[in-house]
């Protein structure tokens, strides 16, 4: 079954061939003075200060950056981003598109959780060039040093670059295919790669995204807190405000773990606007645990006209628990939209967007992992992550290649302007991801396809995502999608942390072997913990829920599972752990302590 068509704008000879970052200069010259985008740095003021740049400041900032990259490097080579998210951080983004330089999103070092994945991206794309600040600069000399990487022939100081260098740059052609930037993966199922993003990538998702959020309302704002190394986060803050030059304002991420309110808070302080933002299941399920009544006193969430929540699965009681706890503040049923996206499509593929509660139906999970979608009162839910806009989503056997029906599980494939050309110097692995091609394809294009590694099914018109084609478990020849066997776990006692769960199969003589790994929640003082009662109760239910036995149940310390920037669990490095013995267990914790 597909969904979706193109948008005319975006085919060849539409009104939308132009480059989304030649819209910076044009929103400098009919809306000089208007904002553009916002950072509010709670490092400086606990209160939030706001610091804003109009499109004309923009535009000449871009410029500046262009001049000082072009200095120092020619166009194709690399930069690569190693600072902290601040208003910086997007002028940098902004003058590299301009310049011909091909960006690489990162972050300062010091960032805690992610020194594997900055070493892998970093070593594979062998930028020319760093951008950084001088308070960073400490920390990229030291991963410099430590680490057997390419080292660069200049390091910038985005704070100091002079304005006056924007007189000094001469608009060039840009092409819809020439590289814009490199997005590295998350790596939920193996090691990140630099997904080749192009100028009509970024041009078509931004146009894709806005028109699957209905943006009829007048003054649109973007509020985000999102990673801007991360594809939701960039494409949300950074590509959306420049399709009609409306305002993004933004935080960093640091500062919205330290206060899930803030990012409230910020939605709250638009009065009379139609305010849109993002963020993965695990940030809703945050803000509604913290949400008390005395925290959301004096908060009018009425202005927001819609929340994506995508990048990982989507919890059923996520959507309830975050509509519950934060309908006294004015939040609308309808504002929560489930998407679905990956890098591999610049980011955006589907959406739920359509002013209505999300549509949640309940099917026979057993029915489910034979590859068949049935309806049964009481069984797993699953959540609609809507339909596509301005692209073609089809859910095919990965076998025969051949385009499923309505109702039968298969792989997504995605066709559309916003799919990514390829890997960064991967061959091999770009020509397996976006070189599909169906045996029969009727009326859809024969070709070609990006296939996701993601199974779904389509019901009703509407696509609902069932897991990840590697991380499926087979045991006895039947199939087990392994966020079920997650959810059953962290319901089967109060010891293990919610959405903190990674199931996954080893390989035995005769079938795999069934291994969960779980963290303690810290809510149960580990004097009263009995490790012992707490497996017995995983087993127990994982047998009655699933009719298979666990082959290891493991209880580790908060912090152990492995996740990927986009938060969703990362099994196949959690199992890598498990496997090396790396992982922190709590009986460990508590045989210390005696």
């Amino acid at each position: 079954m597909a969904l979706g068509s193109l948008l005319p704008d975006l085919l060849p000879g539409g009104s939308g061939r132009t480059p989304l970052i030649e819209r910076v200069a044009r929103w400098a010259r009919e809306k000089p003075d208007a904002p553009a985008y916002t950072f509010v740095d709670y490092s400086a003021d606990p209160a939030g200060a706001h610091i804003t740049v109009s499109w004309a400041e923009t535009d000449r900032r871009a410029r500046a950056v262009a001049v000082a990259l072009r200095q120092v490097s020619g166009p194709g080579e690399r930069a690569a981003l190693l600072l902290p998210q601040t208003l910086e951080y997007m002028m940098t983004m902004l003058g590299a598109m301009y310049a011909h330089i091909i960006a690489v999103p990162l972050f300062s070092p010091d960032l805690p959780g992610h020194a594997d994945r900055l070493i892998g991206a970093y070593g594979d794309s062998e930028p020319a060039v760093i951008v950084t600040t001088r308070n960073a600069l400490p920390h990229v000399e030291k991963f410099l040093a430590d680490h057997d990487v390419p080292q660069p022939k200049e390091i910038l100081f985005a704070e100091e670059i002079d304005l006056a260098l924007a007189d000094r740059w001469e608009d060039e052609p840009i092409a819809f295919d020439d590289l814009a930037y490199l997005q590295y993966t998350s790596g939920s199922t193996r090691r990140p790669a630099g997904v080749e993003i192009t100028h009509g990538n970024v041009t078509a998702n931004a146009a894709q995204l806005w028109a699957g959020w209905a943006p009829d309302r007048p003054n649109p704002e973007l509020v985000s807190w999102l990673p801007l190394f991360h594809d939701m986060g960039l494409i949300a803050t950074m590509a959306l405000p420049l399709v009609n030059g409306d305002h993004a304002i933004y935080t960093d991420p640091v500062s919205f773990i330290m206060n899930p309110m803030r990012w409230l808070q910020l939605i709250a302080d638009r009065p009379g606007k139609n305010v849109y933002t993002a963020g993965p299941n695990f940030a809703y399920e945050y803000v509604a645990s913290m949400a008390s009544p005395e925290k959301l006193a004096g908060l009018d969430l009425s202005g927001l006209t819609t929340c994506l929540n995508g990048a990982e699965p989507i919890r059923t009681s996520t959507l309830s628990t975050f509509a519950e706890a934060l309908a006294p503040a004015g939040l609308r049923p309808g504002a929560q939209a489930p998407g679905y996206g990956l890098a591999e499509a610049t980011v955006f593929v589907t959406a739920a967007a359509e002013d209505t509660p999300p549509k949640i139906i309940s099917v026979d999970r057993e029915a489910l992992t034979q590859g068949d979608l049935r309806l049964l009162e009481g069984g797993s839910e699953l959540v609609s992550c809507g339909g596509p806009c301005g692209q073609i989503v089809a859910i095919v056997d990965p076998e025969t290649r051949l385009e499923q029906p309505d109702g039968r599980v298969g792989e997504i494939w995605v066709h559309g302007p916003n799919t990514a050309p390829g890997y960064w110097r991967n061959s091999e692995r770009s020509q397996d991801t976006f070189g599909g091609e169906l045996s029969e394809p009727g009326e859809l294009p024969a070709g070609p396809w990006m296939k996701t590694g993601d199974y779904g099914v389509v019901h009703e018109g509407e696509l609902y995502v069932t897991g990840r084609i590697k991380d499926l478990i087979i045991v006895d020849g039947r199939n087990h999608y392994p966020q079920d066997i997650e959810v059953t776990t962290q319901e089967a006692h109060p010891a293990i942390r919610p959405d903190y769960v990674a199931a996954f199969a080893l390989t035995g003589e005769e079938t795999e072997r069934l291994v969960i790994v779980a963290e303690r929640n810290r809510r149960v003082p580990l004097g009263r913990l009995d490790v012992d009662e707490v497996e017995t109760a995983v087993r127990g239910a994982v047998n009655i829920e699933h009719e298979m036995s666990v082959h290891d149940f493991v209880l580790i310390e908060p912090g152990g599972v492995s996740r990927t920037s986009s938060g969703k669990i990362a099994r196949a490095a959690t199992r890598q752990r498990y496997l090396d013995g790396e992982l922190s267990t709590t009986a460990a914790r508590l045989a210390a302590r005696k």
